[in-house]
């Protein structure tokens, strides 16, 4: 009898070690893996509605350390993106930022509510790893608070698709935005002015609260030279709504 228990508290004792051991080897891998893990530096999603076109589409962003492959989820666990170096690239330690433009289509081809509905509010997941097997996180938090485009109010619009000519310096003001393309109240935390043609690419962006004007110095323009400029009106999310506009100097 006392040999009989004595193999079965020997059992008991080796059944009860083994199961620790493996215990503390899960929880010993769970601690690796979390201490193998480190936050994106950024992580974001934004709209990009184009008032004047009337389309309308997303924008990823990311930053890294680091990464080899990519994923981005959607709020229901659905992946909408992935990605991932090869050869040299991955070699030379892979990717650092990542920036992804969806395709813009317009409002005749999808609707605000078919948008909506394939982009759906709520937290993105990002997740990429490095080379060395670093996971890295992020969240990024979609709306779909869109701001009213901004209206111009010079350069004077466009007629019979004609550029207005204007002197130089140019001053390029627009009224303030308060609400959303539905007339919802939202806060526009800036303003950014892009000019442009094919000799010069000037982009200012503009704290809400200093105005809503923006002179472009003779210095940068051209006589007798059409130019296009857009108005973007970010609101806090980072969600942005463009309003297009043209000029010829004189």
């Amino acid at each position: 009898m006392i040999s009989y228990f004595g193999r079965t508290f020997y059992s008991l004792t080796l059944g009860l070690t083994l199961v620790a051991a493996a215990t503390a080897s899960v929880a010993g891998e769970k601690r690796d893996r979390q201490a193998n893990r480190v936050p994106l530096k950024a992580s974001t999603m934004i709209i990009e509605y184009n008032a004047s076109a009337e389309d309308i589409g997303v924008q990823f962003f990311l930053d890294s350390d680091g990464w080899r492959e990519v994923e981005i989820f959607d709020p229901k666990g659905k992946e909408i993106f992935s990605a991932e170096t090869e050869g040299r690239l991955t070699r030379q330690g892979g990717g650092t930022e990542l920036f992804l433009e969806s395709v813009e289509p317009s409002l005749e081809d999808l609707s605000l509510k078919k948008f909506f509905r394939r982009f759906p509010e709520g937290t993105y997941r990002f997740i990429a790893i490095d080379n060395n097997g670093v996971l890295q996180r992020g969240n990024a938090r979609f709306t779909h608070d869109i701001p009213a485009g901004p209206v111009i109010l010079t350069p004077a619009p466009v007629t019979e698709d004609e550029c207005p000519e204007v002197s130089v310096p140019v001053v390029i003001e627009w009224d303030q935005v308060y609400t959303s393309i539905f007339g919802e109240p939202l806060e526009i935390v800036r303003y950014e002015v892009i000019v442009e043609n094919d000799d010069l690419n000037f982009d200012v962006k503009l704290p809400a609260d200093t105005g809503t004007l923006l002179t472009v110095s003779p210095e940068l323009l051209q006589p007798g030279t059409e130019y296009d400029f857009e108005i973007l009106a970010i609101e806090e999310s980072g969600n942005q709504t463009i309003t297009e506009g043209c000029f010829t100097t004189d």
